[in-house]
């Protein structure tokens, strides 16, 4: 939907370089950390030199890596991770250059759902693959059930409860997609597994490591190496609902915890205090939210909770436009506090999850919530929200 690629790059080296005096090298890898010397070594690829850099304050802001299974033929060409610009070029110039018609896609998590609507629209047959019983497992499955429902609308051939067994290639390309069920051709592949914090450098350094594998860091950003930060998708965070160590690569996350560090690293202060695993996505017109603590995590945890779902319209029924909404909230058994929500709904039903984000920041019961004074005109809302009148159900449920 975007032609110009210059358009999604927000910064450039050079905008670094000339306007805010930061030297930003690229085309740079560091292949070492030695933290008693207060260094690391520097690779320059398209010069073949390497070299020690000496510094006094570190961030690590690796990021993160897509997820490759272990199976024969992952390695083949036409099979793809994508998790940054670069990999999403190369991606829309093989579809633009090759025209490959067929396509399947591995996870059906935010990369392939959202990877699946655009080659949709690109006019390919699409395929995809999840070994869970509905796609977007961040959701409770009567919500992800949903989200499938609307992939099977716009052609998309859904094959669930079914794992990756391998890949069959010829001469080097891959040809199609083994699961335990069946064999589906294919043009290309895209990997939609999530992906792991790539925290091998600072692993390798001594610096020790949390959840998921991620780098462990305090509210300000610092590993337990003074004057060593680390931030963005290799980095931990903290779940502000259940009160634990959290892994989870998002931009939003990403953002606020580089200015963190960056702010402390220059000498200010600042703290990260954690989050609630805000998220959302969009599946051609169907919009689909999450935050908070699911179903899954709630009983994991032990803790007793309460569990009210409701459909709606995103708009007055007589306005034109309104579309359906399912809302869900989620509030713990006996003090009626917030614990999740998720959202499932065709336009202007994703961005209400904002007001239950808010509330788990606050803390609020679902009490509290259902008197919320939200606006409301036709164009925006029923009288009653939808987001109000599934809190309200919930509280009529404690």
């Amino acid at each position: 939907m975007v032609d110009d690629v210059k358009s999604l790059v927000a910064v450039t080296p050079e905008t670094f370089r000339k306007e805010r005096n930061i030297d930003a090298r690229i085309l740079h890898e560091v292949t070492e950390i030695d933290v008693a010397g207060r260094r690391v070594r520097v690779r320059k690829l398209d010069a073949a030199k390497e070299w020690w850099e000496s510094f006094d304050q570190l961030l690590i802001a690796t990021g993160a890596l897509p997820i490759r299974p272990d199976v024969p033929g992952v390695d083949a060409q036409g099979i793809y991770g994508v998790n940054t610009l670069q990999s999403g070029i190369e991606v829309r110039q093989v579809v633009d250059q090759q025209g490959p018609r067929r396509a399947v896609i591995i996870g059906g998590g935010y990369i392939g759902l959202e990877m699946a609507e655009a080659l949709v629209r690109r006019g390919l047959e699409v395929s995809l693959v999840e070994r869970a019983p509905q796609v977007m497992v961040t959701l409770d499955p009567d919500m992800g059930a949903l989200v499938s429902e609307a992939l099977m609308a716009v052609g998309v051939m859904l094959y669930r409860e079914e794992s990756l067994q391998g890949f069959e290639t010829s001469k080097g390309r891959v040809q199609a997609v083994v699961t335990d069920r069946r064999t589906l051709p294919a043009d290309m592949v895209i990997l939609g597994m999530g992906v792991r914090p790539n925290a091998t450098l600072a692993k390798q350094a001594g610096i020790e490591l949390g959840e998921k594998g991620a780098i462990q860091v305090d509210e300000r950003q610092q590993t337990k190496v003074a004057g060593v930060w680390a931030a963005g998708d290799c980095a931990q965070s903290f779940h502000l609902v259940s009160r634990r160590p959290f892994y989870v690569a998002l931009a939003t996350v990403a953002n606020k915890q580089g200015h963190v560090a960056g702010v402390n690293i220059g000498g200010g202060s600042a703290i990260f205090p954690g989050v609630v695993g805000t998220a959302v996505s969009k599946i051609c017109a169907v919009e689909v939210a999450r935050t908070g603590l699911q179903e899954r995590e709630l009983q994991q945890l032990g803790w007793e909770y309460v569990s009210g779902r409701i459909e709606s319209r995103t708009r007055v029924g007589y306005y034109p436009g309104a579309g359906r909404i399912t809302v869900k909230a989620l509030a713990e058994k006996k003090s009626g506090r917030l614990l999740g929500g998720q959202i499932v709904g065709q336009e202007g039903a994703a961005k209400r999850i904002d007001i239950l984000a808010t509330a788990l920041h606050a803390g609020l019961t679902v009490q509290e919530m259902a008197n919320l004074d939200l606006s409301y005109a036709p164009p925006y809302s029923p009288v009653a929200d939808p987001v109000l009148v599934a809190v309200r159900k919930v509280a009529q449920s404690i």
